[in-house]
């Protein structure tokens, strides 16, 4: 049997440390589990075109790691709700017990190697 109360410790620091980085590149917004991305810098008042230019990028780069650090806060809130269950540990395809070796190296892994993406 695993050791779910480590896995669990390791998960809500995972969960800590994303909801740090989305801060970074976003706000939360009323809507469940909504994110929505800021650009770096924004100088509203500022009509240099090169500087708009580089703030839209930055919004645009915001926007690319803002998805997958959402994904990854899914995956580790979908562990954590596994652990709560009594399920976690189990592949979310095929119902197999997940190596612990594959835990300890994604805590948040849903899926045993053979059904990973």
């Amino acid at each position: 049997m695993k050791d779910t109360n480590k896995y669990k410790k390791l998960l809500e620091v995972e969960k800590e440390k994303l909801l740090k980085e989305l801060a970074t590149v976003g706000k939360k917004t009323g809507k469940v589990d909504g994110w929505e991305a800021t650009a770096t810098d924004l100088d509203s008042d500022s009509a240099d075109e090169n500087e708009t230019a580089d703030v839209m990028e930055s919004l645009d780069e915001n926007k690319g790691i803002l998805e997958q650090l959402e994904i990854q806060l899914l995956q580790v809130e979908s562990a954590l709700g596994k652990i709560e269950s009594g399920t976690y540990g189990k592949c979310n395809v095929c119902g197999k017990e997940i190596p612990e070796h594959r835990l300890d190296a994604n805590p948040a892994s849903l899926t045993c190697m053979e059904h990973t993406k």
